[in-house]
């Protein structure tokens, strides 16, 4: 009898589907209220488990510490400002309300006061394409557009770390640590290849031999393939 599917051991919690944890526990987001004029200055920039940009450190006017997203340029002893009247300098929380047309942002709120949601990989940075009263429109990484309001804030700037895909692996030990820190797995391999009993689509055939379709109710071991998709086949002209 094979082994249980991928899905299934995922489910059952084992210790090779374990993220590894981290050496000490943040919060990366806006901490502070956003009614408040504050300053905070740069005291560390390092990299953190599970995020591919750095990570900075600043110290509020009021002593306390909070982490965020680095902007590509940021050093240490640089300040960052937030708040109604924040400077817009590289790092400073605004609402996007008052920046201008063309600004590059990162780390952007959906939602008023949720903390930063968008855009926080390296090398990343959106930009303000259009202003109104009532909402901002945000042109993606993706270039998908997207509308928020403008109460909502981000950082200015773009993420540090860009070119960190370009890095050469080299080991094949070092792609699975990699993987392992964001709770993946590598590497993975096709169901068709597989045998029966590991997987619904195996056998020696190379294909799939049945309906890809699957349930939204099928058990783990079956909901493999298209799940719950609303057409098969080609589209008609």
């Amino acid at each position: 009898m094979g082994k249980k599917l991928r899905q299934q051991r995922r489910g059952k919690g084992s210790n090779v589907y374990t993220k590894l944890p981290n050496t000490f526990d943040i919060s990366v987001g806006f901490e502070k209220a956003p009614d408040v004029n504050m300053s905070a200055e740069v005291i560390d920039i390092f990299n953190h488990t599970g995020h591919t940009a750095p990570l900075m450190c600043v110290v509020y006017e009021d002593m306390d510490k909070g982490f965020y997203v680095a902007p590509e340029g940021i050093k240490i002893g640089d300040k960052i400002f937030m708040g109604p009247d924040a400077k817009p300098v590289l790092g400073s929380i605004v609402r996007v309300g008052d920046m201008p047309e063309g600004a590059p942002v990162y780390n952007i709120e959906v939602t008023k006061g949720d903390g930063g949601k968008l855009v926080r990989s390296a090398g990343a940075f959106a930009v303000i394409s259009a202003k109104s009263e009532r909402s901002i429109s945000i042109k993606l990484p993706s270039k998908q557009t997207i509308m928020i309001d403008p109460d909502c804030r981000a950082q200015l700037g773009m993420v540090a770390g860009a070119g960190i895909t370009d890095q050469p692996i080299v080991k094949a030990g070092k792609n699975h640590y990699m993987r392992h820190t964001l709770n993946r797995t590598w590497p993975t391999n096709r169901g068709v290849k597989m045998n029966p009993v590991d997987h619904p689509f195996g056998g020696k055939q190379h294909h799939k031999g049945k309906s890809s379709m699957t349930s939204r109710n099928a058990p783990p071991g079956r909901k493999v393939g298209h799940i719950a998709a609303s057409r098969v086949g080609r589209k008609k002209k």
